[in-house]
Parts: C-alpha cells; sequence; structure tokens
C-alpha cells in the first residue's frame, strides 16, 4: 500500500493535472487515481493452481466543455504522458454532443468520515506473509476433503486487495482514502458419478480479524453440499418458498437493478413511475447505507466525491428513493443519493431490513414449501419485474427438511414477492454488499415435471 507521502504525491500531481485542463479552456476537470496491491490464490486437491501478485495504479481523467464529455486512463504517470493525455481529451470534448446534464456535482460537501473513522482498512492485509495465505487456502480444503463424502474440489481461494481512492476535481475537491478487503471460500462435488451435486461458501471483510476461521469455511461448504445429495423430482405445484439469505441477496441485487435512477430515465425497469407509491407490504424495508463502518459498501464519498449516506429506499412498503449519481439525478430532478460507481449507478451497503424470527422457526413453521438454495441461468426482466430460474432446494414436510430437489424452474415477480413476503429472519449478515436475511414468500410457482 502507498505511503501517507504517496497519497499528498498523488493529490498534487492530480491538482497540478486538474488546473492543466482548465487552462486548456475545460470547464470542468475531474481526475481520479486509484492504487491497487492484490493478492490471489488458489488451491485445488492439495496444489496450487493459480497464484497472483500484483500492484496497479491508473489515472482516469474526465472533461467537461461546453456539457460534451470525454474520458481518458492512463497507467502511465509521467507528466509528459498525462499532459498529452489531457490535450487530447479536451479537443475529444469539443467534437462530443452536448448535453446539459453533464457536469460535476455542485457545492461537494467535505465528508463527514475518511478510511479509519470508517474502519473500512486493515493495514495487516499489506504486511501478511506469503506463506500464511497459502496456509490459509490449503488449510480450508484439507479440511473439507477429510469428509468422505465430498468427492471433488472445485478449490479454494484467498484474496487481499488493498487500495488507495484520490480523487480530485475542479470545483476544490480534493480528498483520498484507504480500504482493504480479505476473502476465503471453497467449492465443493459430491454425489454419484451420474447425480454430482455442488456446494460452496465463502466470507469477506474488511480485516483480516473477522474472516471466518478455514474450519468454519470449509464445514459450511461441506454441509451446504451433502445436503443436496440425492435430489428427487417434483409436480409442478404453487407453494411457499423460503430464501436463504444467498438467495434473498441475488433477489436484492434484482431490486437494486430497478431502483436505479439510470435504469428510471432509461426506462427500463417497472418501477419508473413508482416514487412514493406502495410497491411492497409493510415488512419491507430497504436500506442503502455507506455509512455503517466497517463493512463491505462502507466508503466516504462516491466516485463523484459525493459523501456517501443513509438512504431509505423502501420504507414498509414505499418506494421513496431512487439511486442517483449526478447525471442520473439532473434527468430526475433529484438529488444525487453518493451512488456514483464509474460512469453509472452502484450499491453501498444495499440490505433488506431483518426481522425477529430464526429460519429454523420459519422452516418449522412451514408446512409444505420448498427452501431455496441455489439458482442458475438468467431470467430476470427489470422492465416487468419477471423471474423465471432454473433452482435447487430442500423438500418440507410437516415442518422439516425432508429432501432435496432438482431440475425446477421458480417462476413469480418481483413485485408480486415484495407484497407476498410473510416474515423475514433474523440471520442479516454483512458478507456482501447487496444482502438480504432469510425470507419467507407466501407462494410461488415451483416448475418441476
Amino acid at each position: 500500500m502507498s505511503s501517507k507521502k504517496n497519497k499528498y504525491d498523488h493529490i498534487s500531481l492530480a491538482e497540478e493535472l486538474v488546473k492543466y485542463g482548465c487552462s486548456l479552456g475545460a470547464d470542468e476537470t475531474e481526475i481520479s487515481i486509484i492504487e491497487c496491491d492484490e493478492f490471489n490464490i488458489e488451491v485445488r486437491l492439495g496444489e496450487i493452481e493459480n497464484l497472483l501478485e500484483s500492484g496497479s495504479r491508473h489515472i482516469g481523467i474526465r472533461v467537461i466543455k461546453d456539457k460534451k464529455t470525454a474520458f481518458a486512463t492512463s497507467s502511465d504517470f509521467s507528466k509528459q504522458t498525462l499532459r498529452g493525455l489531457m490535450k487530447n481529451c479536451v479537443k475529444r470534448a469539443e467534437l462530443a454532443n452536448p448535453d446539459k446534464y453533464n457536469g460535476l456535482p455542485y457545492g461537494l460537501e467535505k465528508p463527514t468520515a475518511n478510511s479509519t473513522g470508517l474502519d473500512i482498512f486493515d493495514p495487516s492485509i499489506a504486511s501478511m506473509p506469503l506463506n500464511k495465505k497459502i496456509h490459509l487456502a490449503k488449510k480450508t480444503e484439507s479440511i473439507a476433503l477429510k469428509d468422505k463424502r465430498i468427492t471433488n474440489s472445485f478449490g479454494s481461494s484467498f484474496e487481499t486487495k488493498t487500495i488507495q481512492n484520490t480523487l480530485v476535481n475542479s470545483s476544490g475537491f480534493a480528498e483520498t482514502y484507504d480500504e482493504s478487503v480479505c476473502s476465503l471460500g471453497l467449492g465443493l462435488q459430491a454425489g454419484e458419478p451420474d447425480a454430482k451435486v455442488e456446494g460452496y461458501w465463502s466470507c469477506s471483510r474488511r480485516h483480516l480479524k473477522d474472516l471466518e476461521f478455514p474450519e468454519d469455511i470449509a464445514n459450511k461448504a461441506v454441509s451446504r453440499t451433502v445436503r443436496l445429495i440425492n435430489p428427487r423430482k417434483i409436480e409442478t405445484q404453487n407453494v411457499p418458498v423460503i430464501f436463504e439469505p444467498l438467495m434473498t441477496s441475488w433477489l436484492m441485487e434484482f431490486l437494486f437493478s430497478c431502483v436505479s435512477a439510470v435504469a428510471v430515465y432509461q426506462g427500463t425497469t417497472f418501477l419508473s413511475n413508482k416514487l412514493g407509491k406502495r410497491i411492497g407490504n409493510k415488512l419491507i424495508s430497504v436500506i442503502d447505507d455507506g455509512l455503517i463502518s466497517g463493512k463491505l459498501g462502507t466508503c466516504p464519498f462516491d466516485s463523484e466525491g459525493v459523501p456517501t449516506r443513509k438512504t431509505m429506499v423502501i420504507e414498509n412498503g414505499i418506494l421513496k428513493n431512487f439511486l442517483c449519481n449526478t447525471y442520473a439525478a439532473r434527468r430526475l430532478d433529484l438529488i444525487s443519493t453518493g451512488n456514483a460507481d464509474g460512469t453509472g449507478v452502484g450499491p453501498n451497503n444495499f440490505y433488506l431490513a431483518p426481522g425477529i424470527m430464526s429460519p429454523d422457526d420459519i422452516i418449522a413453521g412451514t408446512d409444505r414449501g420448498l427452501v431455496l438454495v441455489r439458482t442458475i441461468g438468467h431470467g430476470l426482466n427489470p422492465l416487468t419485474g419477471d423471474i423465471s430460474r432454473g433452482a435447487f432446494g430442500l423438500w418440507i414436510e410437516k415442518g422439516e427438511i425432508a429432501y432435496p430437489v432438482s431440475e425446477i424452474t421458480i417462476t413469480g415477480n418481483l413485485g408480486i414477492i415484495l407484497n407476498n413476503i410473510e416474515i423475514l429472519g433474523n440471520d442479516l449478515e454483512f458478507n456482501h454488499q447487496v444482502i438480504g436475511p432469510t425470507i419467507k414468500i407466501g407462494e410461488l410457482t415451483v416448475a418441476g415435471q
């Protein structure tokens, strides 16, 4: 990771380039610098298959002139290269089409927190010895392979990243922050040769000390795999469906794509005209929050320098906000929510608020239905909200898991699902940027044989 001196060097470099761009006739100029140290090891059947250790940096330039925009990037930080890149960028902006919504954010406030206050950087990741990284990956897989029900491994992996983000623009914004992430995961296979089943588990955290132990990763991967051995087929029927947290996260990813302001102004979401209206039952509250200490989606400001915040997206079933970058906000006459991600909109910590019931109690209270554990394929249509995906699950009879099922398809509609969620679990875990707890949906079509 770069030293404190390099942080100031990056800000100075960016400020100089911003001034140079304006001297060439640019109305507005923005410079972003990202420096990343990355490590990734993949182990399969005890042998190292891939090992990557790299350091990279790149600089991004955005120039706006007469409401026309041009972009440029480079990994060469020499003064001659960057000045030449800026000259070309300004010339290309002159040739672009004007758009009245183009422009930097107005009146940027200083972020209320930095990476230290938000607890998103762990310096011990950068100093972690290579042999310890390799050991974590190998140990995780070896523990799982001791279980005789496991017939093969897709491999275990351990990954770390330390990133320094710097943003400077011609409106006077000049800030930098550090972040880190580490991940440990494992994929397994079990079952007979003509009826193989797969499962996996992974954990990602900002700090090494918070990462799940190899034993926990291995045991969860094993249990999630072997529970699917000897699946049965079922008849097509409408039944209650319980989404495990990973499946709720997938549903929330679909919801995020529908509440993105980019999708709204492009007319590619069924929620375009639903702001301020009820789109789910009163149990449903969805939040995007970039300021939760230590979480994977936490950061002090977005890619445009807008401070992140807590945004109520859905409150007790009412759609309260679309998630915006500056351009989309102007198109819709809204304000940026601090969700700029490059030229688009991205999540911070986007989650469905949990309930109070445990997953076991949710299953125990279901006479007959399906626990959804995995989906495959595409089949998501944000314009209509329709869902149709291949799936695997666990069948419930009289409040207990009876047997695994496969060769099924889950069909439904996101709008209907949001209204038919009956129970929210208490098992919300911030293992990704987009998450949710276990949920029970009153009825979905499970298509079988």
